[in-house]
């Protein structure tokens, strides 16, 4: 039993579908401990000073994370790992990942040792709503640095399980990490207080490495310290990762100001924006990262033999199942939003105006999911293409409005009519801190023009024709349609018999409405014939009753 798990972890898997369905499942189960991580620091915490004093640690450590970890991604260092492959075997290609090892932790190391010296000094500037805690909020961020670190050398790892396809060992990593996460809140946190929380996170952060340590050490890719570097090499390395890095660290940037910003404003903006955009990331994991994780190693094979055609088939099909998925899950969310906010996050400190609040924030990032799918998927397109500035210019000129359009709403949010109109919309009347809206409002007009700016691009730069998606369009839409007001007539109809004051009577009400409403959107997509829903299931079935499980192969083991 046990030799039959551990050939499943280290198995190879290979078909688009198939890898993305897995990397979903696994995605899922990751998903599932960051929402047992986020309820169990409301139930301790609720929406308040202290979470927001943890979050806003963590936007330096990310912010590092991106700026050093965009460079060894899989995405930038398997060509070169390949190309090494290719001109002086395994060991060449090993050495090429060790020099990148060696560099990262020399030079993290030496930045993470100078913030380390400089954090009392900048938390105060960066973080002006938090000042009075900026002794607390010093002290975490200074142990959240070891993050990176740690995860940076897991990224070289999955170059290794990537290179393999070895999407077990992938995608169980991020399970660890949450685990560890739980456990400094559980454990740790009424022993050291808030430090646990990052000793939890630090915790995580060894596991997420230590998982695919196995599969490293049988690798004919295995890596170490090395003694001499090619500077030629890492420079080539670095200027080919520069337009990604400065892409992903964009991005960052604009959650650093927006956090930033929401330090300003009532206690506890900083929980609610940081509850409501990882629940939201929950269906954005599953659909848009899967996908584009499992599509990048095929795309880079296409462009690799010049197969354009198939390069195109590749990425149309993905944005295919994108939108089959994500236009629904939208729909079924803005119904059932306040019952999947209550039921995950409302329990102890979370009380009833902090579920009102983050349910209405979750709403309005939710908008944008098919937006940031379609982003995940277009940017690994462009860079298994090799052209990594396209990404970057269009995400440079939306960040830009992004932060300006923060800004601008963030000004009127006191106003009265701003006021009254966030409180019709998401029914807030009573409930305080709804300025906290304007900036989900302005992350998601950023990221739907994003989004469309570079599927456009795409198109002239590729050939692709999106035509097809003309009536996939319409089908997503009236599929979610139709879930939602199912969900929403069996919301109302169930209502009137549960008790909305226990646990067990809001997961009844969401779940009998969300079932309704993904059996509604299943029977719509089947009356309307749709291919995807074919595809789903043929998919499947090979997987869970035809397809036999690849074996490690014995070089690699």
């Amino acid at each position: 039993m046990v030799r039959r798990a551990l050939s499943l972890m280290y198995s190879e898997v290979r078909g688009l579908h198939q890898a993305a369905y897995l990397l979903a499942l696994f995605a899922l189960g990751s998903q599932v401990l960051a929402v047992i991580r986020d309820r169990t620091l409301a139930h301790t915490f609720g929406a308040g000073t202290e979470l927001d004093v943890y979050y806003a640690a963590f936007r330096v450590p990310d912010l590092l994370y991106v700026i050093f970890v965009s460079v060894l991604s899989v995405y930038v260092l398997l060509p070169f790992v390949e190309r090494a492959r290719v001109a002086g075997g395994d060991r060449a290609a090993a050495r090429v990942l060790g020099q990148c090892f060696t560099v990262f932790v020399l030079a993290y190391t030496t930045a993470a040792g100078l913030l380390l010296l400089l954090a009392p000094y900048l938390t105060p500037w960066l973080f002006p709503g938090l000042s009075e805690h900026s002794e607390r909020l010093t002290t975490l961020l200074q142990i959240l640095l070891l993050q990176p670190l740690l995860l940076g050398i897991s990224t070289i790892c999955s170059v290794v399980t990537q290179a393999e396809r070895r999407f077990v060992i992938y995608a169980i990593s991020p399970l660890l990490y949450n685990i560890g996460i739980i456990t400094g809140v559980v454990v740790f946190y009424p022993i050291l207080g808030l430090s646990g929380l990052a000793v939890g996170v630090v915790l995580g952060a060894i596991g997420h490495v230590l998982v695919q340590v196995p599969l490293l050490v049988r690798s004919t890719l295995s890596f170490s310290f090395v003694r001499r570097v090619d500077w030629g090499l890492m420079r080539e390395i670095v200027v080919a990762a520069l337009p990604r890095a400065a892409t992903l660290s964009i991005h960052q940037l604009v959650l650093f100001v927006l956090i930033g910003m929401a330090t300003t404003m009532a206690a506890g903006s900083v929980a609610v924006f940081q509850f409501a955009y990882n629940l939201q990331s929950v269906p954005l994991v599953i659909i848009g990262m899967s996908y584009s994780v499992a599509a990048f190693p095929m795309l880079a094979a296409f462009i690799a033999k010049n197969d354009h055609d198939s390069f195109n088939d590749h990425v149309l099909s993905a944005l295919r199942h994108i939108i089959f998925w994500s236009l629904p899950i939208i729909g079924l969310v803005v119904v059932l939003r306040a019952q999947l906010v209550r039921a995950l996050y409302g329990t102890g400190s979370f009380d009833w105006s902090d579920t009102r609040l983050t349910a209405a924030v979750l709403a309005m990032f939710i908008i944008s999911l098919w937006g940031q799918s379609i982003l995940l998927l277009l940017v690994r397109a462009f860079y298994a293409a090799g052209k990594m500035v396209t990404p970057l210019m269009v995400a440079v000129g939306t960040a830009t409005l992004t932060i300006g359009a923060a800004v601008a709403l963030r000004i009127h949010a006191d106003d009265a009519a701003w006021r009254s109109f966030w409180e019709v919309v998401f029914r807030l009347s009573g409930v305080p801190g709804t300025e906290v809206l304007a900036l989900a409002s302005a992350f998601t007009v950023g990221i739907m023009l994003e989004a469309v700016l570079l599927l456009y691009l795409f198109r002239r730069t590729f050939g692709l024709s999106v035509r097809s998606l003309g009536r996939l369009l319409f089908q997503a839409s009236v599929a979610s349609g139709m879930g939602a007001v199912a969900a929403y007539l069996t919301l109302n109809f169930v209502v009137d018999g549960v008790n909305q004051e226990r646990f067990v009577g809001i997961v009844l009400q969401g779940v009998s409405a969300g079932l309704t409403g993904l059996v509604t959107i299943v029977l719509a997509y089947a009356v309307m014939r749709s291919r995807e829903l074919l595809e789903l299931y043929q998919s499947l079935r090979a997987r869970i009753f035809k397809a036999p499980v690849i074996a490690p192969q014995q070089d690699t083991l």
